[in-house]
Protein backbone atom coordinates (compact mmCIF):
# COMPACT_ATOMS: atom_id res chain seq x y z
CA UNK A 1 0.00 0.00 0.00
CA UNK A 2 1.18 3.49 -0.83
CA UNK A 3 0.69 6.96 0.64
CA UNK A 4 -2.52 8.85 -0.06
CA UNK A 5 -0.47 11.91 -1.08
CA UNK A 6 -0.90 12.28 -4.88
CA UNK A 7 2.31 14.29 -5.35
CA UNK A 8 4.30 11.62 -3.51
CA UNK A 9 2.79 8.88 -5.66
CA UNK A 10 3.51 10.78 -8.87
CA UNK A 11 7.10 11.26 -7.73
CA UNK A 12 7.51 7.61 -6.79
CA UNK A 13 6.01 6.33 -10.03
CA UNK A 14 8.31 8.51 -12.12
CA UNK A 15 11.42 7.60 -10.13
CA UNK A 16 10.74 3.98 -11.04
CA UNK A 17 9.88 4.84 -14.64
CA UNK A 18 13.14 6.77 -15.08
CA UNK A 19 15.11 3.79 -13.83
CA UNK A 20 16.23 5.03 -10.40
CA UNK A 21 17.28 2.02 -8.30
CA UNK A 22 18.90 3.38 -5.13
CA UNK A 23 17.65 5.68 -2.35
CA UNK A 24 19.37 6.80 0.83
CA UNK A 25 16.66 7.72 3.36
CA UNK A 26 16.95 9.76 6.54
CA UNK A 27 14.51 9.64 9.47
CA UNK A 28 11.78 12.24 9.93
CA UNK A 29 8.03 12.66 10.08
CA UNK A 30 7.44 15.09 7.23
CA UNK A 31 9.27 12.86 4.74
CA UNK A 32 7.68 9.65 6.08
CA UNK A 33 5.18 9.37 3.17
CA UNK A 34 8.06 9.55 0.69
CA UNK A 35 10.23 7.06 2.60
CA UNK A 36 7.28 4.71 2.95
CA UNK A 37 6.65 4.76 -0.79
CA UNK A 38 10.31 4.22 -1.68
CA UNK A 39 10.38 1.23 0.66
CA UNK A 40 7.26 -0.21 -0.98
CA UNK A 41 8.86 -0.21 -4.44
CA UNK A 42 10.62 -3.51 -5.23
CA UNK A 43 12.64 -1.74 -7.94
CA UNK A 44 14.24 0.68 -5.44
CA UNK A 45 16.68 -0.38 -2.73
CA UNK A 46 16.60 1.81 0.39
CA UNK A 47 19.60 2.54 2.65
CA UNK A 48 18.77 4.04 6.10
CA UNK A 49 21.29 6.68 7.28
CA UNK A 50 20.45 8.88 10.28
CA UNK A 51 22.93 11.76 9.88
CA UNK A 52 22.10 13.79 6.76
CA UNK A 53 25.71 14.95 6.43
CA UNK A 54 26.82 11.34 6.20
CA UNK A 55 23.80 10.33 4.09
CA UNK A 56 24.81 12.66 1.29
CA UNK A 57 28.30 11.21 1.05
CA UNK A 58 26.93 7.68 1.47
CA UNK A 59 24.77 8.33 -1.62
CA UNK A 60 27.81 9.74 -3.42
CA UNK A 61 29.61 6.44 -2.84
CA UNK A 62 26.71 4.51 -4.34
CA UNK A 63 26.69 6.85 -7.35
CA UNK A 64 30.42 6.32 -7.83
CA UNK A 65 30.04 2.54 -7.68
CA UNK A 66 27.00 2.27 -9.96
CA UNK A 67 27.44 5.31 -12.23
CA UNK A 68 23.71 5.93 -11.76
CA UNK A 69 21.67 8.70 -10.07
CA UNK A 70 20.89 8.09 -6.40
CA UNK A 71 18.05 9.54 -4.31
CA UNK A 72 18.75 11.18 -0.96
CA UNK A 73 15.50 11.74 0.92
CA UNK A 74 15.41 14.08 3.94
CA UNK A 75 12.74 15.67 6.09
CA UNK A 76 11.96 19.38 6.28
CA UNK A 77 14.06 22.14 7.87
CA UNK A 78 17.82 22.13 8.41
CA UNK A 79 18.01 18.49 7.36
CA UNK A 80 18.28 19.73 3.79
CA UNK A 81 21.09 22.17 4.58
CA UNK A 82 23.22 19.35 5.98
CA UNK A 83 23.45 17.87 2.47
CA UNK A 84 25.32 20.87 1.05
CA UNK A 85 28.89 19.54 1.38
CA UNK A 86 28.04 16.21 -0.27
CA UNK A 87 26.01 17.83 -3.05
CA UNK A 88 28.83 20.27 -3.78
CA UNK A 89 31.30 17.39 -3.95
CA UNK A 90 29.01 15.37 -6.21
CA UNK A 91 28.59 18.41 -8.47
CA UNK A 92 32.30 18.77 -9.06
CA UNK A 93 32.68 15.02 -9.57
CA UNK A 94 29.78 14.93 -12.05
CA UNK A 95 27.94 12.36 -9.96
CA UNK A 96 24.16 12.61 -9.97
CA UNK A 97 22.30 12.91 -6.65
CA UNK A 98 18.54 13.38 -6.65
CA UNK A 99 17.80 15.36 -3.49
CA UNK A 100 14.20 14.82 -2.36
CA UNK A 101 13.25 17.06 0.54
CA UNK A 102 9.92 17.08 2.32
CA UNK A 103 8.68 20.57 3.16
CA UNK A 104 6.02 22.33 5.20
CA UNK A 105 3.04 23.92 3.40
CA UNK A 106 3.98 27.16 1.64
CA UNK A 107 1.61 29.25 3.75
CA UNK A 108 3.61 28.40 6.90
CA UNK A 109 7.09 29.24 5.62
CA UNK A 110 8.75 32.02 7.68
CA UNK A 111 5.85 32.11 10.15
CA UNK A 112 7.86 31.12 13.25
CA UNK A 113 6.55 27.57 13.11
CA UNK A 114 8.83 24.55 13.37
CA UNK A 115 11.10 23.63 10.44
CA UNK A 116 9.66 26.31 8.16
CA UNK A 117 12.75 27.75 6.53
CA UNK A 118 13.12 28.54 2.81
CA UNK A 119 14.10 25.27 1.15
CA UNK A 120 13.85 25.93 -2.63
CA UNK A 121 17.18 27.27 -3.81
CA UNK A 122 19.07 26.17 -0.71
CA UNK A 123 21.41 24.04 -2.86
CA UNK A 124 21.24 26.29 -5.93
CA UNK A 125 24.95 26.60 -6.78
CA UNK A 126 25.40 22.83 -7.04
CA UNK A 127 22.15 21.54 -8.54
CA UNK A 128 21.19 21.97 -12.18
CA UNK A 129 17.47 21.89 -11.54
CA UNK A 130 15.26 22.73 -8.55
CA UNK A 131 11.51 22.10 -8.57
CA UNK A 132 8.87 22.46 -5.86
CA UNK A 133 5.88 20.21 -6.39
CA UNK A 134 2.32 21.49 -5.98
CA UNK A 135 0.52 20.06 -2.97
CA UNK A 136 -2.28 17.88 -4.32
CA UNK A 137 -3.51 16.58 -0.97
CA UNK A 138 -7.22 17.00 -0.12
CA UNK A 139 -6.44 19.61 2.54
CA UNK A 140 -4.39 21.75 0.19
CA UNK A 141 -5.88 25.22 -0.46
CA UNK A 142 -5.28 24.56 -4.18
CA UNK A 143 -6.83 21.12 -4.32
CA UNK A 144 -10.35 22.33 -5.04
CA UNK A 145 -9.34 24.67 -7.87
CA UNK A 146 -10.07 23.61 -11.44
CA UNK A 147 -6.45 23.80 -12.51
CA UNK A 148 -4.10 21.26 -14.11
CA UNK A 149 -2.12 20.61 -10.93
CA UNK A 150 -1.51 16.86 -11.53
CA UNK A 151 -0.13 17.69 -15.01
CA UNK A 152 2.05 20.39 -13.44
CA UNK A 153 3.36 17.96 -10.82
CA UNK A 154 4.07 15.31 -13.45
CA UNK A 155 5.88 17.83 -15.65
CA UNK A 156 8.06 19.15 -12.81
CA UNK A 157 9.18 15.69 -11.74
CA UNK A 158 9.92 14.77 -15.35
CA UNK A 159 11.94 17.96 -15.79
CA UNK A 160 14.10 17.16 -12.78
CA UNK A 161 14.60 13.49 -13.61
CA UNK A 162 15.41 14.22 -17.26
CA UNK A 163 18.30 16.35 -16.00
CA UNK A 164 19.36 13.83 -13.36
CA UNK A 165 19.61 11.04 -15.92
CA UNK A 166 21.49 13.18 -18.46
CA UNK A 167 24.93 12.06 -19.60
CA UNK A 168 26.51 15.01 -17.75
CA UNK A 169 25.32 13.54 -14.39
CA UNK A 170 24.14 16.71 -12.64
CA UNK A 171 22.48 16.90 -9.23
CA UNK A 172 18.84 17.98 -8.93
CA UNK A 173 16.56 19.00 -6.05
CA UNK A 174 12.90 18.02 -5.77
CA UNK A 175 11.12 19.81 -2.93
CA UNK A 176 7.82 18.27 -1.78
CA UNK A 177 5.51 20.38 0.45
CA UNK A 178 3.13 18.15 2.40
CA UNK A 179 0.08 18.86 4.54
CA UNK A 180 -0.96 16.82 7.55
CA UNK A 181 -2.16 14.13 8.09
CA UNK A 182 0.96 12.43 6.82
CA UNK A 183 0.54 8.77 7.70
CA UNK A 184 -2.35 7.48 5.60
CA UNK A 185 -1.06 4.56 3.51
CA UNK A 186 -4.21 3.35 1.79
CA UNK A 187 -3.48 3.53 -1.95
CA UNK A 188 -3.09 0.09 -3.50
CA UNK A 189 -1.12 0.93 -6.62
CA UNK A 190 0.98 3.76 -7.95
CA UNK A 191 -0.50 5.79 -10.82
CA UNK A 192 0.68 5.16 -14.36
CA UNK A 193 2.43 8.44 -15.05
CA UNK A 194 3.40 9.96 -18.35
CA UNK A 195 7.17 9.73 -18.83
CA UNK A 196 8.98 12.42 -20.81
CA UNK A 197 12.27 11.36 -22.42
CA UNK A 198 15.00 13.51 -23.89
CA UNK A 199 17.09 12.29 -26.80
CA UNK A 200 20.21 13.81 -28.29
CA UNK A 201 20.59 12.37 -31.82
CA UNK A 202 23.90 11.63 -33.47
CA UNK A 203 25.75 14.61 -34.85
CA UNK A 204 24.65 13.74 -38.39
CA UNK A 205 21.06 13.11 -37.20
CA UNK A 206 21.07 9.67 -38.78
CA UNK A 207 20.11 8.02 -35.48
CA UNK A 208 16.69 9.39 -34.63
CA UNK A 209 15.00 7.90 -31.55
CA UNK A 210 13.28 4.68 -32.49
CA UNK A 211 10.34 5.59 -30.27
CA UNK A 212 9.75 8.71 -32.35
CA UNK A 213 9.77 6.67 -35.56
CA UNK A 214 7.45 4.06 -34.04
CA UNK A 215 5.01 6.69 -32.79
CA UNK A 216 4.92 8.33 -36.23
CA UNK A 217 4.52 5.07 -38.09
CA UNK A 218 1.70 3.93 -35.81
CA UNK A 219 -0.12 7.26 -35.84
CA UNK A 220 -3.48 7.43 -37.61
CA UNK A 221 -3.79 11.22 -37.29
CA UNK A 222 -0.30 12.80 -37.37
CA UNK A 223 0.23 16.55 -37.18
CA UNK A 224 3.21 18.92 -37.33
CA UNK A 225 2.91 22.30 -35.61
CA UNK A 226 5.43 25.07 -36.25
CA UNK A 227 5.95 27.92 -33.84
CA UNK A 228 8.18 30.96 -34.32
CA UNK A 229 11.42 30.30 -36.21
CA UNK A 230 14.05 32.72 -37.51
CA UNK A 231 14.17 32.73 -41.32
CA UNK A 232 17.96 32.87 -40.98
CA UNK A 233 18.04 29.52 -39.19
CA UNK A 234 15.43 27.38 -40.88
CA UNK A 235 14.66 26.47 -44.49
CA UNK A 236 12.11 23.83 -45.32
CA UNK A 237 13.71 22.58 -48.54
CA UNK A 238 14.43 18.87 -48.37
CA UNK A 239 11.46 17.89 -46.21
CA UNK A 240 8.79 17.85 -48.90
CA UNK A 241 8.14 14.15 -48.39
CA UNK A 242 7.34 14.78 -44.74
CA UNK A 243 4.95 17.60 -45.61
CA UNK A 244 3.21 15.50 -48.27
CA UNK A 245 2.21 12.88 -45.69
CA UNK A 246 1.39 14.87 -42.58
CA UNK A 247 -0.83 17.86 -41.92
CA UNK A 248 1.31 20.92 -41.19
CA UNK A 249 -0.08 23.87 -39.24
CA UNK A 250 1.88 27.09 -38.92
CA UNK A 251 1.39 30.78 -38.33
CA UNK A 252 3.02 33.79 -39.94
CA UNK A 253 5.94 33.49 -37.50
CA UNK A 254 7.13 30.29 -39.18
CA UNK A 255 9.29 30.90 -42.28
CA UNK A 256 6.84 29.67 -44.91
CA UNK A 257 5.36 31.46 -47.90
CA UNK A 258 1.78 31.32 -46.63
CA UNK A 259 -0.11 30.85 -43.39
CA UNK A 260 -2.48 28.09 -42.32
CA UNK A 261 -5.88 29.62 -41.46
CA UNK A 262 -6.48 27.01 -38.80
CA UNK A 263 -7.92 29.56 -36.38
CA UNK A 264 -10.89 29.95 -38.71
CA UNK A 265 -11.27 26.17 -38.93
CA UNK A 266 -11.30 25.92 -35.15
CA UNK A 267 -13.68 28.86 -34.63
CA UNK A 268 -17.04 27.35 -33.61
CA UNK A 269 -19.09 30.08 -35.28
CA UNK A 270 -17.54 29.69 -38.71
CA UNK A 271 -17.16 26.22 -40.14
CA UNK A 272 -17.72 23.77 -37.30
CA UNK A 273 -19.57 23.57 -33.98
CA UNK A 274 -17.48 23.75 -30.78
CA UNK A 275 -15.40 20.79 -29.68
CA UNK A 276 -17.46 20.50 -26.49
CA UNK A 277 -20.70 19.86 -28.41
CA UNK A 278 -21.91 16.30 -28.84
CA UNK A 279 -20.39 14.50 -31.85
CA UNK A 280 -18.54 17.63 -32.95
CA UNK A 281 -16.66 17.16 -36.25
CA UNK A 282 -13.77 18.94 -34.52
CA UNK A 283 -13.09 15.78 -32.53
CA UNK A 284 -12.22 13.98 -35.77
CA UNK A 285 -9.51 16.59 -36.35
CA UNK A 286 -7.72 15.86 -33.08
CA UNK A 287 -4.30 14.31 -33.71
CA UNK A 288 -2.86 11.23 -32.06
CA UNK A 289 0.71 12.30 -32.90
CA UNK A 290 2.08 15.86 -32.71
CA UNK A 291 5.53 17.04 -33.74
CA UNK A 292 6.09 20.53 -32.32
CA UNK A 293 8.86 22.56 -33.97
CA UNK A 294 9.98 26.09 -33.16
CA UNK A 295 9.08 28.44 -30.36
CA UNK A 296 6.02 30.52 -29.46
CA UNK A 297 2.56 30.00 -30.94
CA UNK A 298 0.16 32.95 -30.98
CA UNK A 299 -3.17 31.14 -31.29
CA UNK A 300 -4.86 30.38 -27.99
CA UNK A 301 -7.50 28.48 -29.90
CA UNK A 302 -4.95 26.04 -31.34
CA UNK A 303 -3.30 25.50 -27.96
CA UNK A 304 -6.64 24.79 -26.28
CA UNK A 305 -7.62 22.47 -29.14
CA UNK A 306 -4.42 20.41 -28.96
CA UNK A 307 -4.68 20.15 -25.17
CA UNK A 308 -7.87 18.20 -25.79
CA UNK A 309 -5.76 15.52 -27.49
CA UNK A 310 -5.13 13.85 -24.14
CA UNK A 311 -3.68 10.63 -25.55
CA UNK A 312 -1.61 12.20 -28.32
CA UNK A 313 2.09 11.45 -28.38
CA UNK A 314 3.74 14.83 -28.66
CA UNK A 315 7.39 15.15 -29.62
CA UNK A 316 9.29 18.41 -29.37
CA UNK A 317 12.29 19.34 -31.49
CA UNK A 318 14.28 21.63 -29.25
CA UNK A 319 17.61 23.36 -29.61
CA UNK A 320 18.02 23.66 -25.83
CA UNK A 321 16.40 20.47 -24.55
CA UNK A 322 14.20 22.35 -22.07
CA UNK A 323 10.85 20.75 -21.22
CA UNK A 324 8.24 22.99 -22.87
CA UNK A 325 4.98 21.07 -22.54
CA UNK A 326 2.71 23.59 -24.27
CA UNK A 327 0.00 21.08 -25.19
CA UNK A 328 0.23 19.11 -21.92
CA UNK A 329 0.88 15.79 -23.68
CA UNK A 330 4.66 15.83 -24.27
CA UNK A 331 6.34 12.42 -24.48
CA UNK A 332 9.76 13.10 -25.97
CA UNK A 333 12.35 15.77 -26.70
CA UNK A 334 14.80 15.53 -29.57
CA UNK A 335 17.65 17.98 -29.03
CA UNK A 336 19.25 19.61 -32.03
CA UNK A 337 18.79 21.69 -35.15
CA UNK A 338 15.19 21.57 -36.39
CA UNK A 339 16.03 21.68 -40.08
CA UNK A 340 18.53 18.80 -39.89
CA UNK A 341 16.24 16.66 -37.74
CA UNK A 342 13.24 17.19 -40.04
CA UNK A 343 15.34 16.37 -43.10
CA UNK A 344 16.45 13.14 -41.43
CA UNK A 345 12.87 12.36 -40.43
CA UNK A 346 11.66 13.01 -43.99
CA UNK A 347 14.26 10.59 -45.33
CA UNK A 348 13.24 7.97 -42.78
CA UNK A 349 9.56 8.46 -43.59
CA UNK A 350 10.17 7.87 -47.29
CA UNK A 351 11.42 4.38 -46.37
CA UNK A 352 8.62 3.64 -43.91
CA UNK A 353 5.36 1.89 -44.73
CA UNK A 354 2.73 3.55 -42.53
CA UNK A 355 0.37 1.00 -41.04
CA UNK A 356 -2.60 3.32 -41.41
CA UNK A 357 -2.04 4.93 -44.77
CA UNK A 358 -5.74 5.05 -45.67
CA UNK A 359 -6.74 6.59 -42.34
CA UNK A 360 -3.93 9.09 -42.63
CA UNK A 361 -5.11 10.07 -46.08
CA UNK A 362 -8.70 10.62 -44.92
CA UNK A 363 -7.53 12.66 -41.96
CA UNK A 364 -5.22 14.71 -44.12
CA UNK A 365 -7.85 15.30 -46.78
CA UNK A 366 -10.33 16.46 -44.16
CA UNK A 367 -7.89 19.00 -42.76
CA UNK A 368 -6.80 20.18 -46.22
CA UNK A 369 -10.40 20.70 -47.31
CA UNK A 370 -11.28 22.70 -44.19
CA UNK A 371 -8.15 24.83 -44.51
CA UNK A 372 -8.96 25.47 -48.15
CA UNK A 373 -12.54 26.44 -47.26
CA UNK A 374 -11.27 28.79 -44.55
CA UNK A 375 -8.82 30.44 -46.93
CA UNK A 376 -11.51 30.89 -49.56
CA UNK A 377 -13.84 32.37 -46.96
CA UNK A 378 -11.16 34.86 -45.90
CA UNK A 379 -10.29 35.82 -49.47
CA UNK A 380 -13.94 36.36 -50.38
CA UNK A 381 -14.69 38.58 -47.40
CA UNK A 382 -15.46 42.10 -48.67
CA UNK A 383 -12.70 44.63 -48.08
CA UNK A 384 -13.71 47.28 -45.55
CA UNK A 385 -12.16 50.30 -43.89
CA UNK A 386 -10.90 48.52 -40.80
CA UNK A 387 -7.79 47.04 -39.21
CA UNK A 388 -8.32 43.93 -41.32
CA UNK A 389 -8.74 46.01 -44.46
CA UNK A 390 -5.54 47.98 -43.80
CA UNK A 391 -3.46 44.85 -43.29
CA UNK A 392 -5.00 43.11 -46.31
CA UNK A 393 -4.23 46.08 -48.54
CA UNK A 394 -0.64 46.26 -47.31
CA UNK A 395 -0.09 42.54 -47.80
CA UNK A 396 -1.57 42.66 -51.31
CA UNK A 397 0.65 45.62 -52.20
CA UNK A 398 3.76 43.82 -50.96
CA UNK A 399 3.09 40.99 -53.40
CA UNK A 400 4.25 43.42 -56.10
CA UNK A 401 7.66 43.90 -54.44
CA UNK A 402 10.52 41.40 -54.71
CA UNK A 403 10.75 39.53 -51.36
CA UNK A 404 14.40 40.56 -50.98
CA UNK A 405 13.52 44.27 -50.99
CA UNK A 406 11.51 44.44 -47.75
CA UNK A 407 11.01 42.96 -44.28
CA UNK A 408 7.82 43.09 -42.27
CA UNK A 409 7.52 43.46 -38.50
CA UNK A 410 4.23 43.04 -36.70
CA UNK A 411 3.67 44.25 -33.16
CA UNK A 412 2.02 42.03 -30.58
CA UNK A 413 -1.65 41.67 -29.75
CA UNK A 414 -4.11 42.45 -32.57
CA UNK A 415 -1.40 43.18 -35.16
CA UNK A 416 0.23 39.73 -35.11
CA UNK A 417 -3.19 38.06 -35.12
CA UNK A 418 -4.01 39.94 -38.30
CA UNK A 419 -0.72 38.71 -39.78
CA UNK A 420 -1.81 35.16 -39.04
CA UNK A 421 -4.81 35.67 -41.30
CA UNK A 422 -3.45 37.76 -44.14
CA UNK A 423 0.38 37.59 -44.36
CA UNK A 424 1.62 35.87 -47.50
CA UNK A 425 4.81 35.37 -49.46
CA UNK A 426 7.34 36.64 -46.91
CA UNK A 427 8.71 36.05 -43.40
CA UNK A 428 7.18 37.89 -40.45
CA UNK A 429 9.10 39.24 -37.48
CA UNK A 430 7.52 39.76 -34.07
CA UNK A 431 8.68 39.95 -30.44
CA UNK A 432 6.72 36.87 -29.46
CA UNK A 433 9.18 35.48 -26.93
CA UNK A 434 7.51 37.32 -24.04
CA UNK A 435 4.52 38.77 -25.91
CA UNK A 436 4.91 42.28 -24.48
CA UNK A 437 3.65 45.45 -26.14
CA UNK A 438 6.91 47.29 -25.51
CA UNK A 439 9.74 47.52 -27.99
CA UNK A 440 8.10 46.45 -31.26
CA UNK A 441 8.83 49.76 -32.97
CA UNK A 442 12.35 49.95 -31.53
CA UNK A 443 13.07 46.44 -32.79
CA UNK A 444 11.94 47.38 -36.30
CA UNK A 445 14.09 50.51 -36.15
CA UNK A 446 17.11 48.45 -35.10
CA UNK A 447 16.42 46.01 -37.91
CA UNK A 448 16.35 48.95 -40.35
CA UNK A 449 19.59 50.33 -38.92
CA UNK A 450 21.36 47.02 -39.59
CA UNK A 451 20.67 47.56 -43.28
CA UNK A 452 22.88 50.66 -43.18
CA UNK A 453 25.97 48.47 -42.95
CA UNK A 454 28.71 49.68 -45.31
CA UNK A 455 29.52 46.06 -46.13
CA UNK A 456 26.51 45.62 -48.43
CA UNK A 457 26.11 47.08 -51.92
CA UNK A 458 22.41 46.22 -52.21
CA UNK A 459 19.75 48.96 -52.15
CA UNK A 460 18.36 49.58 -48.69
CA UNK A 461 15.30 47.37 -48.07
CA UNK A 462 12.03 48.78 -46.77
CA UNK A 463 11.36 47.81 -43.16
CA UNK A 464 7.63 47.82 -42.43
CA UNK A 465 6.13 47.84 -38.94
CA UNK A 466 2.42 47.17 -38.45
CA UNK A 467 1.52 48.35 -34.98
CA UNK A 468 -1.45 49.28 -32.80
CA UNK A 469 -1.80 52.62 -31.05
CA UNK A 470 -1.00 51.54 -27.50
CA UNK A 471 2.17 49.74 -28.63
CA UNK A 472 3.18 52.70 -30.79
CA UNK A 473 2.79 55.40 -28.16
CA UNK A 474 4.37 53.18 -25.50
CA UNK A 475 7.45 52.83 -27.73
CA UNK A 476 7.45 56.21 -29.49
CA UNK A 477 11.02 56.92 -28.38
CA UNK A 478 12.05 54.43 -31.05
CA UNK A 479 11.79 57.45 -33.37
CA UNK A 480 14.07 59.50 -31.13
CA UNK A 481 17.47 58.56 -32.56
CA UNK A 482 19.98 60.21 -34.83
CA UNK A 483 19.87 57.39 -37.41
CA UNK A 484 16.17 57.83 -38.15
CA UNK A 485 16.48 60.14 -41.20
CA UNK A 486 18.52 57.45 -42.98
CA UNK A 487 16.21 54.55 -42.13
CA UNK A 488 13.74 53.14 -44.64
CA UNK A 489 11.25 52.56 -41.84
CA UNK A 490 7.60 52.39 -42.91
CA UNK A 491 5.00 52.35 -40.13
CA UNK A 492 1.37 51.32 -40.52
CA UNK A 493 -0.25 52.67 -37.34
CA UNK A 494 -3.69 51.22 -36.59
CA UNK A 495 -5.13 53.86 -34.27
CA UNK A 496 -8.55 53.02 -32.91
CA UNK A 497 -8.09 54.95 -29.69
CA UNK A 498 -7.70 51.97 -27.35
CA UNK A 499 -6.35 48.45 -27.04
CA UNK A 500 -8.56 46.58 -29.52
CA UNK A 501 -7.62 43.16 -28.13
CA UNK A 502 -9.63 43.94 -24.99
CA UNK A 503 -12.83 44.10 -27.03
CA UNK A 504 -12.61 40.35 -27.54
CA UNK A 505 -12.31 39.32 -23.89
CA UNK A 506 -15.60 37.80 -22.83
CA UNK A 507 -17.20 39.53 -19.86
CA UNK A 508 -14.82 42.48 -19.73
CA UNK A 509 -17.35 44.74 -21.42
CA UNK A 510 -19.54 44.52 -18.32
CA UNK A 511 -16.94 46.39 -16.30
CA UNK A 512 -17.13 50.17 -16.01
CA UNK A 513 -13.32 50.14 -15.93
CA UNK A 514 -13.10 48.58 -19.39
CA UNK A 515 -12.74 51.60 -21.73
CA UNK A 516 -10.47 53.96 -19.83
CA UNK A 517 -8.69 51.89 -17.20
CA UNK A 518 -8.27 48.49 -18.89
CA UNK A 519 -8.30 49.22 -22.62
CA UNK A 520 -6.42 52.53 -22.28
CA UNK A 521 -8.88 54.71 -24.24
CA UNK A 522 -7.28 57.94 -25.55
CA UNK A 523 -7.47 60.66 -28.21
CA UNK A 524 -3.78 60.80 -29.09
CA UNK A 525 -2.41 60.92 -32.64
CA UNK A 526 1.09 60.53 -34.05
CA UNK A 527 1.13 64.03 -35.54
CA UNK A 528 3.35 65.60 -32.88
CA UNK A 529 5.92 62.83 -32.62
CA UNK A 530 6.22 62.66 -36.43
CA UNK A 531 6.76 66.42 -36.69
CA UNK A 532 9.32 66.34 -33.89
CA UNK A 533 11.31 63.44 -35.34
CA UNK A 534 11.04 64.22 -39.04
CA UNK A 535 8.80 61.34 -40.07
CA UNK A 536 6.60 61.88 -43.13
CA UNK A 537 2.99 61.21 -42.14
CA UNK A 538 -0.30 60.64 -43.90
CA UNK A 539 -3.71 59.99 -42.35
CA UNK A 540 -6.45 57.66 -43.59
CA UNK A 541 -10.02 58.09 -42.38
CA UNK A 542 -11.82 56.25 -45.20
CA UNK A 543 -11.19 53.53 -47.76
CA UNK A 544 -10.05 55.90 -50.53
CA UNK A 545 -7.45 57.52 -48.28
CA UNK A 546 -6.38 54.08 -47.03
CA UNK A 547 -5.76 52.75 -50.53
CA UNK A 548 -3.75 55.82 -51.52
CA UNK A 549 -1.88 55.76 -48.22
CA UNK A 550 -0.80 52.12 -48.65
CA UNK A 551 0.60 52.93 -52.11
CA UNK A 552 2.47 55.91 -50.61
CA UNK A 553 3.78 53.83 -47.71
CA UNK A 554 5.07 51.02 -49.92
CA UNK A 555 6.73 53.27 -52.51
CA UNK A 556 10.18 51.73 -52.87
CA UNK A 557 11.53 54.64 -54.93
CA UNK A 558 11.54 57.00 -51.97
CA UNK A 559 13.82 56.96 -48.93
CA UNK A 560 13.41 57.87 -45.29
CA UNK A 561 10.85 57.10 -42.57
CA UNK A 562 7.13 57.24 -43.35
CA UNK A 563 4.02 56.66 -41.23
CA UNK A 564 0.46 56.01 -42.33
CA UNK A 565 -1.95 56.57 -39.45
CA UNK A 566 -5.26 54.77 -39.95
CA UNK A 567 -7.85 56.50 -37.76
CA UNK A 568 -10.46 53.86 -36.97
Amino acid sequence: MFSNKPSVNILTSLLVAHGVKHAVVCPGSRNAPIVHNLNECPDIKCYPITDERSAGFFALGIAQATDEPVVVCVTSGTALLNLAPAVAEAHYQHQSLIIVSADRPAEWIDQLDGQTLQQPGALAPWVKKTVTLPDLSPLSPLSSLLSPLPWHCNRLVNEALIEATDDTHPCVHINVPLNEPLFDFTIETLPEERVIRRYAPATDYSCLPQQLLDDLQNAKRPLIVFGQLSPHRFHYEGIDHLFSHIIVLHEALAPFTSVSPFDDVLTPSSLLPPLSSLHSPLSSLLPDFILYVGDAIVSKRLKHFLREAKDAHTWRISLTGEVEDTFQNLRGLVVGDAEAILQALSTKLSNMKPAHAVAKTKYRRRWLQLLSDARQQLDNTPLTFSEEGAVRLLEEQLLHLPPSTFHLHYANSTAIRLANRYAKGHPVWCNRGTNGIEGSLSTAAGFAAAALSPHTSHPLPLIFCVIGDLSFFYDQNALWNTLLPRLNLRILLLNNGHGAIFDHLQGLGQSAAHPALVAGAHHTTAKGICQQCGVSRQVATDMEQLQKGILWLANAKTRGPRLLEVML
